[in-house]
């Protein structure tokens, strides 16, 4: 059973990307290539370009972006992202809600943790951390360095 949960997929709330967008564009105006690179840091390895542009163009026709062609030295010129006003407020709305999920998915690990030990992944370059990035599981009563046995 162990075995399962160390390889156990991250798990994103629904419509995670919008706030992530929104995020990323009120650090500074991006382009979409750009935006694919800085979203790995949350979580998303592999990006799919085409759903990164309808959710850009979502966020477009709903007010909370804006885009601008800008002309580029080095090639074509490239479509760049800014968040708008009305964006800000969203991104603030879609923050606090995140706020209300982390204290759901806290209540739920703290329940389930009565049952398996999680341990939460280390920060990357941190000693002890893993290399596959995943928590560990270590079923109550037993040791990070022993096996369990089946029960």
């Amino acid at each position: 059973m162990t075995a399962d949960l160390l390889t156990a997929p991250v798990a994103m709330p629904k419509n995670f990307l919008q706030p992530c967008l929104l995020l990323l564009l009120r650090e500074q105006p991006a382009h979409g290539y750009e935006l694919l690179e800085r979203l790995r840091a949350f979580g998303f390895e592999r990006a799919d370009p085409g759903r990164l542009y309808r959710s850009l163009q979502k966020l477009e026709d709903a007010g909370l972006v804006r885009s601008a062609w800008e002309a580029s030295s080095s090639g074509p010129a490239r479509r760049i992202y800014e968040i708008t006003r009305v964006g800000m407020a969203d991104l603030h709305e879609k923050a606090k809600g995140l706020v209300g999920t982390r204290g759901t998915l806290d209540h739920f690990l703290g329940r389930y943790e009565e049952f398996v030990a999680l341990r939460r992944p280390e920060s990357p370059g941190s000693a002890g951390g893993h290399a596959s990035g995943g928590s560990r599981f270590i079923p109550r009563g037993s040791s990070p360095g022993r096996s369990t046995p089946a029960r």
